[in-house]
């Protein structure tokens, strides 16, 4: 593995296709945002043959075509798949952004995936690396998923790759650090005025075998006599924890004794540790040098996916059901099997329109196909606002994605990937299966979008195509939620931070054609009543012909948290005809629902109807209505009203070393420590209840406090007093405002 000397040039230019699962690869590409993935990725396409010296394919295509939006920023906002060619296999490597916020697109690149290969960068800090990966890192091993690490930028590092690997050893080892061992010790050359050496080569430690790129050109070398001590003791390190993850339990016994493993034997025995996801090695790469064919350390690496990581049909396939939720067999990754595909990506293309890229799990897909799609939402994406649908649909051309490219074919074969038009309202997560049999595939998990953007139409021509834009951006990305909050009168779009929501309002503008306007999103509070009190209301007026005349005296006392409005008819002689008491309700009710202090609902009192007088001929609906109204509000100015603010309940998983700081800073927001759990990985779950108004923006806040290696969870537990303080300030806020309109 990596020992080869290879001149293979793929095929530059062309959709490669693949008819057997066996030959197909399909490996995500996990890192930090400035790991180097794309740059990692445009390597290997150059190796592989698939770009040509200047970083082009023959249309003029390169592997970092961006959108707008990209181009602008200057970072990948967006999963991106390049096919190349190797040896006879297809790989498709699924480069995905490194940023936290879209974690929806590094999400389905996993769920696409078959392996994962860990970029991390020996530029960055250690605690870097340890916070935005390890939390992927195991949910991989969580799925068997077999993974490798691709240690980037050594030429300027600030740490250099030996302890790069023990720090990896300690991050992704869980324990055994043995079991993530490097495959070969990087040759750097002599030191610039900037301290950086230049990486020029690789030493396989397995066979000794010295590749030298210094000319431009892969070459092997002779080992120099000052590098046998580290590459002795790196190699025997490696063996001995290849041999522990061997099937051969005899190959320990005969090491012990002084045997020497033949090479061959320690390969096939690291290449199935790898694939089984118990081993995972360390390499290092780096691009190509100008003018250079290969960069350095790509050909290893596409020598360990192809040789190391497993084809679609050796990994455990998500499980299926009818829609109704009755289980299904296991697909199999066979291309005569029944259809069984998903969308783990939908984009807007502004000449076809939408694109779904498809990863198909079973049988074949081919154009003008029927086939059956069925969601459910992704769990934890807010699904229960996006209910199970289903619609018989044909299948439009087919496409092989090439960066932001795509290359006609005719099908797609078990296990791998292909870009869909016209595939009717399907969303991310739908399942495609035969129009015969509808199936539904197990649904993949999304984090919760926690941080609130509240939008409105800039100016009357947006307004109409408002909806129907959020509606679409909604059903591309996951990982945004949309909310309309009848108590704020706010349309709401919940996303994973600032970089995704600032996206979000950039992809409603360029690709939607609607300007929206960001507005301080407010929180729903509520009002109650402090005492008991009493009010009279009397609407009279009398300008010629019928007047209006009504009069109403109730109590108001306060209940329990939850009770709700209760209206209570203690009228007594007919003071209030019995077809107006219906009346006064309504316009108390409909009073509460205003709001009688700061223009929040009225919620957790008893309104007791005591007295009133009528007319036999002014009294009506709409004179008691108001006279209700009236009541309540003369009510609540006789007496104290409490503003009720909603508190959530938190989880919060941070390493043991932020914990101090989590908690203080929560107090600082108000919030009460409920307990604190200890979790795996040297973490702790701080368990705590804070006002909903003081974490607006915790998703921000907790990333920058924990540098990325925090999350939280959050879910409304109550409403409770506002501190009196606070809510003064956001009456007068309203009565200024009420004046002021």
């Amino acid at each position: 593995m990596g020992d080869r000397t290879h001149t293979h040039t793929g095929a530059a230019g062309r959709a490669v296709t693949a008819d057997r699962p066996a030959s197909l690869r399909n490996v995500v590409l996990v890192g930090h945002s400035g790991s180097g993935k794309t740059t990692l990725v445009e390597a290997l396409a150059l190796t592989a043959g698939a770009l040509n010296r200047a970083g082009r394919v023959e249309d003029g295509a390169t592997v970092s075509d961006h959108d707008e939006i990209e181009q602008r920023r200057g970072r990948s906002v967006q999963l991106s798949v390049v096919p190349v060619e190797w040896d006879g296999f297809k790989i498709n490597l699924l480069d995905t952004p490194g940023h936290a916020d879209f974690v929806g697109e590094l999400r389905a690149g996993l769920r696409a995936a078959d392996a994962a290969l860990f970029v991390v960068s020996a530029a960055q800090e250690a605690d870097t690396v340890a916070g935005t990966t390890r939390s992927l890192w195991e949910e991989c091993a969580a799925v068997g998923m077999p993974r490798a690490i691709v240690v980037t930028h050594l030429d300027t590092a600030r740490t250099p790759f030996e302890e790069m690997s023990r720090i990896c050893g300690r991050i992704f080892g869980n324990g055994d650090p043995d079991a993530v061992l490097p495959l070969h010790l990087p040759v750097q050359g002599h030191a610039g005025p900037d301290g950086h050496a230049p990486l020029t080569g690789l030493t396989a430690l397995l066979s000794g075998r010295v590749f030298d790129h210094s000319s431009g050109e892969r070459r092997e070398a002779p080992l120099s006599g000052g590098r046998r001590g580290p590459l002795q003791e790196a190699r025997a390190r490696l063996i001995e924890g290849i041999i522990a993850e061997s099937e051969d339990e005899s190959l320990m016994d005969r090491y012990l004794a002084g045997d020497e493993i033949d090479v061959t034997t320690l390969v096939g025995d690291l290449e199935r540790a790898v694939a089984r996801g118990s081993f995972h090695p360390v390499l290092t790469a780096a691009p190509a040098a100008e003018g250079a064919r290969q960069g350095i350390g790509t050909v290893e690496l596409l020598d360990l996916i192809t040789r190391g990581f497993p084809s679609p049909g050796e990994r455990a396939l998500p499980a299926v059901t009818t829609p109704d939720g009755v289980p299904r067999p296991a697909p199999v990754c066979d291309p005569a099997a029944p259809l069984v595909a998903e969308v783990v990506k939908t984009s807007s293309d502004p000449y076809v329109g939408r694109v779904s890229l498809v990863r198909v799990f079973s049988g074949t897909l081919r154009p003008d196909d029927a086939v059956h799609v069925c969601g459910h939402g992704l769990a934890g994406s807010g699904g229960a606002d996006r209910p199970c649908h289903g619609a018989d649909v044909r299948v439009g051309a087919l496409s092989a994605p090439f960066g932001g490219q795509q290359r006609p074919v005719d099908h797609c074969v078990a296990g791998d990937l292909a870009c869909v038009s016209r595939l009717g309202g399907a969303e991310t997560g739908d399942t495609l299966s035969g129009d015969g049999d509808p199936l539904l595939m197990e649904p993949w998990t999304m984090p919760d979008p926690l941080l609130p953007l509240a939008v409105r139409a800039h100016g009357k021509a947006d307004e109409d195509k408002l909806s129907q834009g959020l509606a679409r951006l909604v059903a591309e990305d996951p990982t945004m939620r949309q909310e309309q909050n009848q108590d704020t009168r706010q349309v709401v779009l919940w996303c994973m931070g600032e970089a995704h929501a600032e996206v979000a309002l950039e992809h409603l503008r360029s690709r939607y054609g609607v300007r929206v306007d960001a507005e301080p999103h407010r929180v729903p509070l509520r009002e109650t009543f402090a005492a008991r009190s009493v009010g009279r209301g009397r609407h009279v007026k009398q300008s010629g012909g019928h007047g209006q005349y009504a009069v109403c005296e109730i109590e108001v006392e306060p209940l329990p948290a939850g009770a709700g409005i209760e209206f209570v008819d203690q009228v007594v002689g007919g003071s209030v005809p019995r077809q107006f008491v219906a009346s006064v309700e309504k316009g108390v009710r409909a009073q509460a629902a205003r709001g009688v202090a700061s223009g929040n609902p009225l919620v957790d009192v008893r309104v007791t109807l005591l007295d009133g007088k009528s007319h036999a001929v002014d009294s009506s609906d709409a004179a008691f209505q108001t006279a209700g109204a009236l009541a309540l509000r003369e009510a609540a100015a006789d007496t104290r009203v409490q503003l009720l603010e909603p508190v959530a309940r938190i989880g919060v998983l941070v390493p043991d070393a932020y914990v101090g700081a989590v908690m203080s800073d929560l107090a600082g927001r108000r919030g009460r420590i409920v307990g604190t759990e200890q979790a795996s990985g040297e973490r702790t779950l701080v368990r705590a209840e804070v006002p909903e108004t003081e974490i607006g923006r915790y998703t921000v806040d907790l990333r920058s406090l924990t540098h990325g290696t925090g999350r939280f969870d959050r879910a409304y537990a109550r409403h409770e007093p506002m501190p009196p303080q606070r809510a003064d300030r956001i009456r007068e806020a309203h009565e200024t405002g009420t004046k002021g309109s």
